[in-house]
């Protein structure tokens, strides 16, 4: 019989969740493609819980044209419109509009930095931060480094990039590193 592994709190129980945790949480990740995409989730979780968008992960990336912000900055009344009648989407008018200012603003910001990557990780020096938090629940909501992220976002028109949600997107894309310390993947994101 194998020994179970320790995992992190939030997501021990629900078999997506632990999934998800287990291969793409905290992961440094500068794919320019998938950040967009955790950038979309991120968004569209602001007031919800995370496990019910990664329940509709695949929903959105079907209705979102699997995340191409090229596409996406180009959606017009219309295609807002039909995504406001995708039962399978989280259904919120300024979070729709959102993704699409969002879509323009990144490519501003990949086109000034040469990757959105360069300039997001620019903010932790390319270097993960490395938490040691013996619970989950020690892990803050946001850093005075997740408000000026959120502030400089902001400043160049991105939209629902409150500190909360810039944190959580630091947290899933690698930035910081809040795996609990008895978790076993803790020193397996360490790059």
């Amino acid at each position: 019989m194998s020994e179970k592994k320790h995992k992190c709190g939030w997501c021990v129980g629900d078999d997506l969740y632990e999934a998800y945790h287990d291969l793409e949480w905290g992961v440094p990740l500068r794919d320019e493609d998938k950040l967009f995409e955790f950038l979309v989730l991120e968004t569209f979780q602001a007031g919800l819980s995370w496990i019910t968008i990664l329940r509709k992960r695949e929903n959105f990336r079907k209705a979102l044209d699997n995340f191409d912000y090229k596409k996406i900055a180009t959606y017009g009344e219309e295609k807002i419109e039909e995504l406001l009648q995708d039962a399978g989407i989280i259904r919120n008018k300024l979070k729709i509009r959102a993704v699409v200012t969002n879509a323009i603003k990144y490519m501003e910001v990949q086109e000034e930095f040469g990757s959105f990557s360069k300039y997001i990780w620019g903010f932790v020096d390319n270097t993960t931060i490395l938490n040691s938090y013996a619970h989950y629940k020690d892990a803050p909501a946001n850093t005075p480094l997740s408000d000026a992220v959120s502030k400089d976002l902001k400043k160049r028109g991105f939209k629902f990039v409150g500190s909360t949600v810039i944190y959580a997107t630091m947290q899933a894309i690698g930035m910081v590193n809040d795996h609990e310390v008895g978790c076993f993947r803790y020193k397996e994101v360490i790059k």
